[in-house]
């Protein structure tokens, strides 16, 4: 028989207030799974429409223009993006990633919608004009942005949750529709704020919201990875030794990109003439070196066409392959510095690839594609400080597991040569959140 509690009614059993906190949590749970999948769905739609207006509308078409306007189209690109940063964002920065990183540990920081309108604009001006940054930047923070402006309107039962909710289902969508690439949009989500640790404490928002995510995205495009893998023989113990060469050799190229980019970070910042004409006579200086060593493109755009096109040449010299390296580096560098917007992820990955060939050519010629792919897990997963991410990319974005296990090698080895350096000042010890 139930006692009294001080005159009011029976005093609840333990039982009772177990039962009333399993049935808050399954409501809560399943509240947190419906809006992270109407989450994820809306921005894998915008993250297509993105996609579509910079590579099929605006990239596809100046390559099919004139070769001088092809090596101008960068500066004017970085021109246009400057002014919609200035009149239509405030002055905001032309930070993308970064962006989410800090409402990440801040709650009190908030992704607005006038800066996220500017900074998705300057991103198509940016890329569409061939800069040498990646679509992956612009997603993840108009995804975040999204997420968090959805979870400030929802009932204010589910706003007194974890305000990295949302925020984090939408950064995870967004990584999971540019590559198509789900388990790699929750890890990378959860991963990137810190280093050497995981958030898990949004796990599940971010699993539902990459799977939505990924299938609205690929319901209006396809499922074809990124990287078509025709190298598909497993490994020896000889790529095992190679991929930790690789992982040493990717960690110091890391750590060299990542200063080069938090310079270019900084001098963005600086006065619009300055940065601009420094910026412009580089870029287009660059083009042209590449075009007289390679005769080809290989300074501007994402870098998608250089990975599968041009260095999937075996017969590539390995004198040429190092400068190519260098100079995209600097192209991307120049393009951040100039205020251009877009993000670093493949920038890493390009990088990779380069270097991972580089390695290939000494250890191993014959398996070329396998040690390009092992250069950008490594590079990618030291440079962002983010190896499972980075594995787990490889593995999505060419469609082959079989390059897992060397994969792990590298990573593992370039995340130890790493030391605490980052390509971003935004990320956070354990200790520290």
């Amino acid at each position: 028989m139930r006692r009294r509690f001080l005159g009011f009614g029976p005093r609840p059993t333990s039982f009772d207030v177990r039962r009333d906190e399993l049935r808050k949590l399954v409501r809560r749970s399943r509240d947190v799974v419906v809006f992270a999948a109407v989450t994820g769905a809306i921005v894998g739609l915008a993250v297509r429409l993105f996609e579509y207006v910079v590579l099929e509308v605006a990239y596809e078409r100046l390559l099919h223009q004139e070769l001088w306007m092809i090596a101008l189209a960068p500066v004017g690109g970085l021109l246009l993006s400057a002014l919609i940063l200035r009149w239509v964002g405030g002055g905001v920065s032309s930070a993308t990633t970064d962006e989410y990183l800090r409402a990440y540990h801040d709650p009190d920081y908030h992704l607005r919608i006038r800066p996220t309108i500017a900074r998705i604009a300057a991103s198509i001006t940016t890329l569409g004009s061939g800069g040498s940054l990646g679509l992956e930047g612009p997603s993840i923070y108009g995804g975040a942005s999204l997420g968090a402006s959805i979870q400030a309107r929802l009932p204010k039962r589910f706003r007194g949750t974890d305000h990295r909710t949302l925020l984090v289902a939408g950064a995870a969508a967004g990584v999971a529709a540019i590559f198509k690439a789900p388990a790699t949009g929750a890890i990378f989500a959860l991963e990137v704020p810190f280093r050497d640790e995981l958030g898990r404490r949004v796990l599940l928002p971010a699993l539902v919201a990459s799977a939505s995510g990924y299938l609205t995205f690929v319901a209006l495009s396809d499922t074809a990875p990124i990287f078509r893998v025709v190298d598909q023989q497993l490994f020896t113990i000889r790529d095992l030794f190679g991929a930790l060469l690789i992982g040493i050799m990717c960690a110091l190229g890391a750590r060299a990109f990542a200063k080069l980019m938090r310079i270019a970070k900084g001098f963005s910042l600086r006065a619009l003439p300055v940065r601009f004409v420094l910026s412009s006579v580089a870029l287009v200086g660059l083009f042209v070196l590449s075009r007289g060593l390679t005769g080809e493109n290989l300074t501007i755009g994402t870098g998608y066409e250089v990975i599968t096109g041009w260095l999937s040449d075996p017969d590539l010299a390995l004198w040429l392959i190092v400068t190519v390296f260098v100079m995209r580096c600097l192209a991307s560098a120049f393009t951040m510095a100039g205020g251009g917007v877009g993000g670093v992820f493949i920038p890493l990955v390009v990088g990779g690839a380069f270097v991972g060939r580089a390695v290939g050519e000494v250890v191993n010629p014959d398996r070329y594609t396998l040690y390009t792919l092992l250069g950008i897990a490594a590079f990618l997963g030291s440079g962002y400080r983010v190896p499972l991410a980075a594995i787990m990319f490889v593995a999505e974005t060419t469609g082959s597991p079989n390059f897992v296990v060397p994969a792990l090698f590298a990573a593992v080895a370039a995340e130890l040569v790493m030391g605490e350096q980052s390509i971003t000042a935004f990320q956070r010890s354990p200790s520290d959140d």
